[in-house]
């Protein structure tokens, strides 16, 4: 018996109305899921505000999406780095300057399977501070914001939380001692997911409004595999992407587009595709590890995150 609640095709940009008058600012937007979740967006009216690394790039995507939607579509670019924690202070501080009002802050960037230890100038594990620490500032910086329009912020994490440690390794945070490009991304991903979830516990608790979904893309063809993964890696992600068990980043940015648009979905909850492995398959709601619920873990991980940011997160 097929149980999705959005019935056997799952939930697709179908069920969209109109998003006039409505903004959504999505990290790691310039490729892949991020950029699939913009076009999206802009198909429907919205407007998107790109929080990426590179300029010239994201300069070259406002150029290509303009050509695609027309010249008065609604996307813009404010630069930010997720593993420089002072530009992930700068763009927030131009998000509340020149943004009106935020429809959903979608939590989108990330790398993977660095194949040597990174260490960033601020002391940093390069998958921890992109993928967890950098989200959790922006966050926290934005969240009186993001209360005062559409009350929703969306993590976007992946289904390698089941992969690693299975908890957080706080003796070791930056994996001096036993770094593996899988197991430290897994780490990071994991770190992000139990933020979203004591996100939701403490938002609750403090009588806040805002609603916080967590969800992932499956294994969907994009640049997350990049440069600095081993060799191995690229070679069999590029296996990988031309088999059926690899879905399209369009397909893939649809957990993120619905958890950041549709209405009364469950906060509690863990969405994607719900197909084999939940690599593809119709996007619904996936099985859910309970182990990334152990709020002891999650309240001593916060407290490390504000510590690390410098910057208390309070509700």
């Amino acid at each position: 018996m097929n149980t999705n609640k959005f019935g056997e095709q799952g939930w697709t940009p179908e069920r969209l109305g109109n998003l006039q008058a409505k903004t959504y600012l999505i990290t790691g937007a310039s490729a892949g899921t991020g950029l699939e979740a913009c076009r999206i967006l802009l198909d429907k009216g919205a407007e998107v505000v790109m929080l990426n690394r590179n300029e010239e790039k994201s300069n070259q995507v406002i150029d290509m999406l303009k050509e695609q939607f027309g010249a008065d579509a609604k996307v813009s670019f404010i630069k930010m780095d997720l593993s420089d924690l002072t530009s992930v202070r700068n763009a927030a501080n131009e998000v509340l300057k020149s943004v009106s009002k935020i429809e959903a802050l979608i939590c989108n960037a990330a790398v993977a399977q660095i194949a040597r230890q990174q260490v960033t100038p601020d002391g940093y594990e390069s998958h921890l501070v992109t993928n967890h620490y950098g989200h959790f500032l922006l966050v926290n910086l934005l969240f009186d914001k993001v209360e005062q329009g559409g009350k929703r912020i969306v993590i976007v994490s992946s289904n390698g939380y089941k992969m690693g440690l299975k908890t957080i390794q706080f003796d070791d945070m930056n994996f001096d001692k036993n770094y593996h490009p899988n197991t430290t991304y897994c780490h990071s991903k994991l770190a992000q997911m139990m933020f979203g979830y004591e996100l939701q516990n403490r938002i609750i608790e403090a009588n806040r409004k805002v609603e916080v979904f967590v969800c992932h893309p499956g294994a969907s063809k994009t640049s997350l595999i990049n440069k600095n993964a081993s060799r191995m890696s690229r070679i069999l992600f590029s296996l990988m992407a031309i088999s059926p068990m690899v879905q399209s980043a369009e397909k893939g940015s649809y957990p993120e587009v619905m958890c950041a648009t549709e209405n009364q979905l469950k906060q509690l909850a863990y969405y994607g595709p719900t197909g084999k492995w939940e690599w593809v398959g119709p996007v619904g709601e996936c099985v859910l590890e309970p182990f990334v619920l152990d709020r002891e873990v999650a309240t001593r991980l916060w407290a490390v995150s504000e510590n690390e940011t410098g910057l208390k997160f309070e509700l």
